[in-house]
This record gives C-alpha cells, sequence and structure tokens, in this order.
C-alpha cells in the first residue's frame, strides 16, 4: 500500500474521541465513515463536528463551505460491513478491554488483509491487541488527545509485531492531519500519561502533607513550570477515578513502589468526590 495515499478512513466510536477524529480527517480532506452502535450515536457524533466546525467558522479559521466540504465527507453507519473501502480503521471504543478484542476480530474478519487497524486506548498493551488480530504486523496504536481537533499530539505505539511500513503510514496520515506524531514503544501509559498521573499523584502528595493550598499548588506549576493547567485542576478534568485507575495499573504492571497511589487521592475517590463530573473533586464546581 503506498504509503502516502491513506484518503479512507474508517472509525469506530462517535464518542468524544471518534468524532473528533473524523473531524479531523474530513478537515484534511479525507472520506470517513464512522461506526456506533446505533444511529442516534452517529447522528449525535456528527452533530457534534458541526458544532465543532461552526465554531471555527466564528474564529474565521473555516468558512462555511469548508464546513459544508468536511460534513460531506462523513459518511455513518451501523454496520461493520460499511469499513470494507477503508485503507485504515481507527478503533475508538470504550476502554473496556474485552470490548475492544471484540470489535477488533469483528473488523479483522472483514476488512481486506492488506488494511491497517490502529486503537485509540490509553492504557490497554498494543502487542496484546494486535496479537487477538490475523494481521499483528499491521496493527498500531494512535493515541490521539482531548479535545482531537486542537490538540496536535498523536502517540504512534509500535507493538512488538508492528512492521515499519505500517509505522511509516500512520506517521505520514498523522502528518496529514495536520498533527505532530511521537513513536512510542509499548509499556504502560506509554509516554505521556506515563509522566503526567504520576506527576498528579505526587501532587496530591504534596497537598496531604499540607504543604500548600491547592490554589498555590497550581499556580506554582503553572507559573513556574509553563503548564496551562495546575495538576489538581487537571486531575478533576481528567476524573479522579481515572487517575486513580491509571496509578493501581502502573503499580501492578510494573511492580514499583514509586507508583503508590497517594492515600488522599484513594479516600477522595471512595466519597465520590470525583472532580468535574461529580461537582466536587479538589475544587468545587
Amino acid at each position: 500500500m503506498n504509503t502516502s495515499s491513506i484518503c479512507n478512513v474508517g472509525i469506530i466510536g462517535a464518542g468524544t474521541m471518534g468524532n473528533g477524529i473524523a473531524q479531523a480527517c474530513a478537515v484534511s480532506g479525507i472520506s470517513v465513515v464512522m461506526v456506533d452502535i446505533s444511529d442516534a450515536a452517529v447522528q449525535k457524533g456528527v452533530a457534534t463536528v458541526a458544532g465543532s466546525l461552526d465554531r471555527l467558522i466564528k474564529k474565521e479559521k473555516i468558512t462555511a463551505a469548508d464546513k459544508d466540504a468536511a460534513l460531506a465527507r462523513i459518511k455513518t453507519s451501523t454496520n461493520y460491513d460499511d469499513l470494507k473501502a477503508a485503507q485504515i480503521v481507527i478503533e475508538a471504543a470504550t476502554e473496556n478491554h474485552e470490548l475492544k478484542v471484540k470489535i477488533l476480530k469483528q473488523v479483522d474478519a472483514i476488512v481486506a488483509p492488506e488494511v491497517i487497524i490502529a486503537s485509540n486506548t490509553s492504557s490497554i498493551s498494543i502487542t496484546q491487541l494486535a496479537a487477538a488480530t490475523s494481521r499483528p504486523d499491521r496493527f498500531i496504536g494512535m493515541h490521539f488527545f482531548n479535545p482531537v481537533p486542537m490538540m496536535a499530539l498523536v502517540e504512534i505505539i509500535r507493538g512488538l509485531q508492528t512492521s515499519d511500513a505500517t509505522h511509516d503510514a500512520v506517521k505520514a496520515l498523522s502528518e496529514t492531519l495536520g498533527k505532530s506524531p511521537i513513536t512510542v514503544k509499548n509499556a504502560p501509559g506509554f509516554v505521556v500519561n506515563r509522566i503526567l498521573v504520576p506527576m498528579i499523584n505526587e501532587a496530591f502528595f504534596v497537598l496531604a502533607e499540607g504543604l500548600a493550598t491547592p490554589e498555590d499548588i497550581d499556580a506554582g506549576m503553572k507559573l513556574g513550570c509553563n503548564q496551562p493547567i495546575g495538576p489538581l485542576a487537571l486531575a478533576d478534568m481528567i476524573g479522579l477515578d481515572v487517575c486513580l485507575a491509571v496509578m493501581n495499573v502502573y503499580l501492578t504492571e510494573f511492580g514499583d513502589s514509586k507508583y503508590r497511589p497517594c492515600p488522599l487521592l484513594k479516600e477522595m475517590v471512595a466519597a465520590g468526590r470525583l472532580g468535574r463530573k461529580t461537582g466536587q473533586g479538589v475544587y468545587t464546581y
């Protein structure tokens, strides 16, 4: 397959990540088939893209004609058979191992042998997912960041079996989407979350020790490390339960006590103070 010529992309999942990837593709002139379990789910995904494009029109980043052209490139479906024309299928379903394996096996059986299959997982082993397919050399991780249309990063994760040709094709696609890809070997948390989540966990230790107020901890990291948002406010955005789950994965997978979740983080999750989604976390919303 000509690596520079991916012009048809299949996307599984019309949620936050799936519709964001669809938008990035469509705006870059790539045709998309976005598949989800129900018509309501895919229509909601398209409506989200339309709303996002409207905001770009208001900011004069794109024209109304650009919006219409982009939306015309997004086809929706509830049937995996409609993925047959795709040169790459990107799975962006819920972060659940069993669900992902089930979806990947279904796709693997439908699309042609030369088609690349990618997963947008942020935590599941690419090597392990690749082994569930009949084309482990043409399986790869494409970890986009939220919100996809705004964030320039894509982590390209090579499983043990991923071929150079697959990596190069996906890197070229990422660049076509206007993204800046980094290449990562398969390991829990890949690169960004491996560094980010333990930093958030450490911020909870600092808070628990009473070294400073949450506001001052966040101000310190924003002003001292040029981060756009402080680690505690970011934890509230991500969800404290998600941060805790990620730390538990690292502790289990690496067996290293440096990944021990902060007791205060565990206590707050137990209290149901999960951040913005519950109205209270480190801060009140």
